[in-house]
C-alpha cells in the first residue's frame, strides 16, 4: 500500500474553474464530487471544509501499523514537540470510490466534534488532508478490543458483564441526548484506554453515525451483520437500532456468541427478521432472570416497545450492577469468546475435498510454499513458520489473522499444519474454488446423486472429523439451509463456500449493495412483515 500518509503538498480548492464548454457534473449523480481524470484539468478531492491543516508530518511523526480497515489504516503517531502519542486514522481517498463514502467521512468529522467530552467515547483532537488521505488524530487507546480483555482475565461472571453493558449504555444515551444514532454498535468499535484493570472502555467509532431528530426516520441499510435490528433490513427506522445493537453485545457477553447466526448473509438476515431467543443452552440455566429479562427487552422486534437508553439504564440488573452474580459462566462462554473461527465442519471437509482434486499444477506450487515454510523439515509448520514463511512470499498478515488461518487448518488440533491442511487453507486463501471444484466437492458429499446433501449423508461424510456430533449436525443444517427443506442443495453449498464464516470478522464488513439485496429479497418472499412484527 505504502505510506499513505504521505502528502504532496497543500490542495488548491479553486485552481481549476469550469471552462467554458465542459459539462457539469450532475449534483445527484452518485459519483458528484468525484474526479479521476488525468491531466492538468482534473479537479482535487476536497473532503474536509475545514481541517486543522494540510501536512500532518509538519507536527506529527507517523510510527507503527495499529489496525487496518476498509478505507485505511490506523498508526500510532506522536507529537513532535510535546511527545504526546495518539492515534492517526488515515483514510485513503482512492478508496472513497462514491458520494456515499465521501459523506461518511465528512459526517464522522462533524459528529465527532459534535460529541461532548466523555470518559467513555474517544477525543478527536486534529484533522488533517492531503492530496492522498484524510487523517484523523485521535486519543490513543492502548488497552485492547473488549473481548480480548475477557478472555484473557480467567475468571467471567456476569457482574463483569454488567458492568461493560453500564459502559456501553451510557455512551448510547449521551449520543442520544445529543441527536446522535450510532448505527454501528460491536464489540470491536470499543476498546480499553490503557492496559491497566481499572481503564476505561470508550467508544472509538462513528464512521457509520448519523444525526437525527425526534420522530425521523431513517431507510438507509447500514450496519453489521449480527448487530443490525429488524427495523433497519425493513428501511423503517431510528434511534431504537442501537439499543438493539447493544443488547446483542449483552447476549455476547453472557454466551459468547450471537444471538442470531448463520453461515450466509441472508440466513443473518433471517435469523434477525424472526428474532428468537435461545436461553435453553448452556450457560443461560446459570444467567439471572434479571440479565434474560433485559436481553428480552432490548431485543424486542417492536421498536415501540423496546427499551429507551435511559429505561436501559434503569432496569434492576443494571442499577444493581456492582452486586450481580459474581459466579463464574464457566470455560465454555470464554471458550467461546476466544475462539475466533467459526468455519463449520463441513466447509473445512469441503475445502480439504477440493485440495484433493487440484491439478498437479495448482498443488505444486502450494507445495513448494509449504516446503519453504517448513525449515525445520518436519512435515509440518508451527503458526510462527507460517508467519515467516508468508513474509517471504509477500505476504504480511496480522497475528489474530494468522491464527485463524492456523484455527481453520489444524484439523487435527496438534498446533501445526500438515502439508495437506496446509493445502486447504491455499484453496480458501487465494479462492481456487471454482466452479468445477465445487461441483466435485458438492458430489463427494451427494452420494446418491440427487442434487442435495441430505442430514444422513452429511453425518456419513463428517463421521470421522473431530467433535462432529448429532448437535453439530443439525446446526450445520440450519444454517447453511436457507431455504429449510431439510437438505442443503448446490446453490446453497456454493453460497456457503463463498461466504466469510468467522462473525467477529464477519462483522467488520458490511456492504450496502448487499444487504439492500437481501432486503428486497425478504420483501419480495413475504419474509419482512413490513406493517407488523413477529416474535
Amino acid at each position: 500500500m505504502g505510506n499513505c500518509c504521505g502528502t504532496g503538498g497543500s490542495l488548491a480548492q479553486n485552481d481549476n474553474k469550469p471552462k467554458k464548454g465542459r459539462k457539469k457534473q450532475n449534483p445527484f449523480s452518485i459519483d458528484y464530487g468525484l474526479h479521476h481524470g488525468g491531466g492538468g484539468g482534473a479537479m482535487k478531492l476536497i473532503v474536509l471544509s475545514d481541517p486543522t491543516g494540510r501536512e500532518i508530518e509538519v507536527k506529527y511523526k507517523l510510527g507503527r501499523e495499529l489496525g487496518r480497515g476498509e478505507f485505511g489504516v490506523t498508526y500510532l503517531c506522536t507529537d513532535k514537540e510535546t511527545e504526546d502519542v495518539f492515534a492517526c486514522k488515515s483514510i485513503l481517498k482512492k478508496k472513497l470510490r462514491t458520494a456515499v463514502d465521501i459523506e461518511d467521512v465528512r459526517r464522522e468529522v462533524e459528529i465527532m466534534r459534535h460529541m461532548p467530552e466523555h470518559p467513555n467515547v474517544v477525543t478527536l483532537k486534529e484533522t488533517y488532508e492531503d492530496e492522498i488521505a484524510v487523517h484523523l488524530v485521535m486519543e490513543l487507546c492502548e488497552g485492547g478490543e473488549l473481548f480480548d480483555r475477557i478472555v484473557a482475565r480467567g475468571r467471567y461472571t456476569e457482574r463483569a458483564a454488567a458492568a461493560v453493558t453500564k459502559t456501553i449504555m451510557e455512551v448510547v444515551q449521551v449520543c442520544h441526548k445529543h441527536g446522535v444514532m450510532h448505527r454501528d454498535l460491536k464489540p470491536e468499535n470499543f476498546l480499553f484506554g490503557n492496559k491497566k484493570e481499572t481503564a476505561p472502555l470508550k467508544a472509538i467509532d462513528f464512521g457509520l453515525s448519523v444525526f437525527f431528530k425526534p420522530g425521523e426516520r431513517f431507510n438507509e441499510i447500514v450496519g453489521s451483520p449480527y448487530y443490525m435490528a429488524p427495523e433497519v433490513l425493513k428501511r423503517n427506522y431510528g434511534p431504537e437500532v442501537d439499543i438493539w445493537s447493544a443488547g446483542v453485545i449483552l447476549y455476547i457477553l453472557l454466551c459468547g456468541v450471537p444471538p442470531f447466526w448463520a453461515e450466509t448473509e441472508q440466513g443473518v438476515a433471517q435469523a434477525i427478521i424472526r428474532s428468537q431467543l435461545d436461553f435453553r443452552r448452556d450457560p443461560w440455566p446459570k444467567v439471572s432472570e434479571n440479565a434474560k429479562d433485559l436481553i428480552r427487552k432490548m431485543l424486542d422486534p417492536d421498536q415501540k416497545r423496546r427499551l429507551t437508553a435511559q429505561q436501559v439504564l434503569d432496569h434492576p440488573w443494571l442499577q444493581n450492577a456492582k452486586t450481580a452474580p459474581n459466579v463464574s459462566l464457566g470455560e465454555t462462554v470464554r471458550a467461546r469468546l476466544k475462539q475466533f473461527t467459526v468455519m463449520n465442519k463441513l466447509k473445512k471437509r469441503a475445502l480439504r475435498v477440493i485440495a484433493e482434486h487440484l491439478s498437479d499444477e495448482e498443488a505444486s506450487g502450494i507445495r513448494e510454499g509449504f516446503q519453504i515454510m517448513d525449515t525445520s523439515q518436519r512435515g509440518r509448520i508451527n503458526i510462527d513458520e507460517l508467519k515467516i514463511g508468508l513474509q517471504k512470499l509477500g505476504h504480511t498478515i496480522p497475528q489474530d489473522d494468522l491464527q485463524i488461518l492456523m484455527d481453520a487448518g489444524d484439523i487435527d488440533r496438534d498446533g501445526y499444519l500438515d502439508c495437506d491442511e496446509f493445502i486447504a487453507i491455499s484453496v480458501h486463501l487465494r479462492k481456487m474454488g471454482n466452479d468445477e471444484h465445487l461441483k466435485k466437492a458438492f458430489a463427494f458429499f451427494d452420494q446418491n446423486n440427487n442434487g442435495y446433501i441430505e442430514i444422513e449423508e452429511l453425518r456419513v461424510a463428517l463421521s470421522d472429523e473431530v467433535g462432529t456430533s448429532e448437535e453439530v449436525v443439525d446446526a450445520i443444517i440450519r444454517d447453511v439451509d436457507t431455504d429449510k427443506d431439510g437438505r442443503i442443495s448446490y446453490e446453497e453449498f456454493v453460497t456457503m463456500m463463498k461466504t466469510g464464516t468467522d462473525w467477529r470478522k464477519a462483522s467488520r464488513q458490511y456492504s450496502r449493495e448487499r444487504f439492500n439485496s437481501i432486503s428486497l429479497k425478504l420483501m419480495q418472499d413475504a419474509s419482512l412483515q413490513v406493517n407488523g412484527d413477529t416474535r
